[in-house]
Formats: C-alpha cells, structure tokens, sequence
C-alpha cells in the first residue's frame, strides 16, 4: 500500500488512476483495475445513456472496490450521464471539458467525490472554488483532448501544487513507476495514466488500434486541432488531411468537415488505421506490450519501489 492523500480519498491500495478514455475504457477495464488496487474509470463520452447505465451497473457487480465514470462536459446528454451516476450510487465522478461549477455541488450533494481535470492555474482556481474534492493536472503530452495551453506535465504540477490545497492527480506523458515516482517527488498525490492502459487486455480498443500504438515512435503523436478541440493523435491520412488543411489556410468550417463525425469512434473502436482518428499520448514512443491491467498495475508499483530504493542510495 502506498498512502497518500488520494489513496485515503478514494479509498484505494495505489494513488493510480486509469483514464476514463472513448472507446477504450468500459466496465471491464474499470473493474479489472480497481480489482488490482488502483481506480478504475468509465469513460462516459462515448456512450448513450443506456449504455452508461449498462457499464456501471456490470461494473458494480465485477469490483466490490471504489470506481469512477469520467463524464466530459462537452458532450451530448450529459444531464442524463449525471442522473445516470447519481441514480446507480457512483462514488467518484471526474468531470473535463467544461465549467467544474455547473454539476459539482450536485454530484457532492449527493454523496459523490468530484474530480475535474485542468489543464491551466486558471481553471484549476476555479475548480477549487467550485468545491471540487481533487484535481487532475494533464500535461499536454496526454492522449485524446487536451487544454490549449501546451504546458507540460512536470511544469504545470509543481506550478499547481503552489497555488491549490486539494490533492493533485498529475497525468499526461506517465506510463512507469520511475514517472510516476518522479510526479509525486513534484507534488503529485496520485497520477492518472491512459495510453498505458489502452494496451491491456481488458480495454476495448481495437487490436489494430493497439498495434499502431506498440509500433509508434517518437515524434509520431501530434497535438493538433486547437480551433475545434485540442486533440492529440497518432498521425495517419486523416492527420495528413487536416495538416494540408492548416498548410492551405483553411477556415475552421473547413477543419470540421475534414474531421465529420464518428472519426475515434472509426479509428480506436473500429481499427480503421487510415481515417480514424487514433487518440493516444507521447508515452506510446516506449510502450511495447498488452498485458492484463493486474500486470500492468504491478509492473508499475514494482518499478516505483524499485526506482525508489536504488535512489535512496544514493
């Protein structure tokens, strides 16, 4: 066990928290990572209501551990998501891409911890404010969409860390124990890995989407988007046209009819490696296996005591 402000929190054996990610992270890897002493999330954004409802209910019933539902604000239906999460008695609730002051008090009214992801001091101020009970500070080295400001993780943690008093989750560019040792020596009361979990049996990605994962190297995600939704991706043909796109001027009406719909959907649930959108962070340049969550969950509690013993001879 490591304690933690965050392990007391949320009542957990590990301060790891698996990324609530579209197309990537129903019950199944929830379960699997709360079972292994970590937080499991739901990731919400790509669900209808009901399917929601289905997750969470499957989920109760394969952990008796906490677990969370990610529900990012800037999507369709989230009044229901909210009714949903309530309804089923969810403990833990990350919320993103929105106003932190809409649905917290809400969610805590009804017994719910509240988690807002926050990419700036800005709206990690007015988390605080919002009564929020922990915030993430994600890096723009993180998968899928990110803040605008292109802070990364381990400037914007010991920056935050200064100006807020509720414990912080730091995520983006983590995939080990050494980082995640190295965020906590930066202040970091727990930390939030998605691309590492992409590659483990319970998620729901394609294979091929894992597979162009494992074979990405350095260089080969980009942040791009900003005018829409910052997003960050493996490039591809889809990459190519928006980058043509930006080359050629093209007005933001031009990006969205590039982009459509349904491209993360195409790409990590669908395995179409050309069109797709394959939303995945830095750290994919050195993942290289699918692992159950159980392994990858000791695999990086092992190399955190590891790294941590071998410094303190130092």
């Amino acid at each position: 066990m490591i304690k933690t402000r965050i392990t007391e929190l949320f009542k957990i054996k590990y301060p790891i928290i698996q990324a609530g990610m579209v197309w990537c992270s129903g019950w199944e890897l929830a379960s699997a990572v709360s079972n292994s002493g970590g937080l499991g999330v739901i990731g919400s954004g790509s669900m209808y209501p009901d399917v929601l409802d289905s997750h969470v209910v499957k989920c109760k019933k394969a952990t008796k551990n906490n677990f969370a539902v990610n529900i990012p604000l800037l999507y369709p239906n989230i009044e229901n998501h909210i009714d949903t999460v309530i309804r089923n008695k969810v403990p833990i609730v990350f919320t993103s891409a929105g106003n932190p002051s809409i649905w917290t008090k809400k969610l805590k009214n009804h017994g719910i911890i509240v988690v807002h992801v926050v990419s700036n001091l800005k709206f990690a101020l007015k988390s605080q404010e919002a009564g929020v009970d922990a915030i993430v500070a994600e890096g723009f080295e993180a998968g899928g969409h990110n803040g605008l400001n292109e802070s990364t993780t381990f400037c914007l943690l010991p920056f935050l860390k200064k100006k807020i008093s509720v414990p912080l989750i730091a995520a983006g560019g983590i995939g080990t124990g050494k980082t995640m040792l190295a965020a906590m020596s930066l202040g970091a009361d727990g930390v939030q890995m998605g691309s590492r979990f992409v590659l483990s049996n319970e998620s729901s990605a394609h294979i091929n989407f894992k597979n162009a994962v494992i074979n990405a190297k350095d260089g080969d995600t980009s942040l791009t988007l900003k005018e829409i939704t910052p997003v960050r991706m493996i490039k591809n043909k889809l990459y190519d046209k928006i980058h043509n796109a930006y080359m050629n001027k093209k007005d933001t009406e031009d990006l969205k009819n590039i982009l459509g719909k349904g491209r993360a959907k195409k790409g990590m649930f669908e395995g179409d490696l050309d069109e797709g959108e394959l939303e995945i962070g830095q750290i994919s340049m050195y993942l290289q296996s699918i692992k159950s969550a159980k392994d990858i969950v000791d695999e990086i509690i092992q190399d955190f005591y590891n790294t941590r013993n071998k410094l303190n001879e130092y």
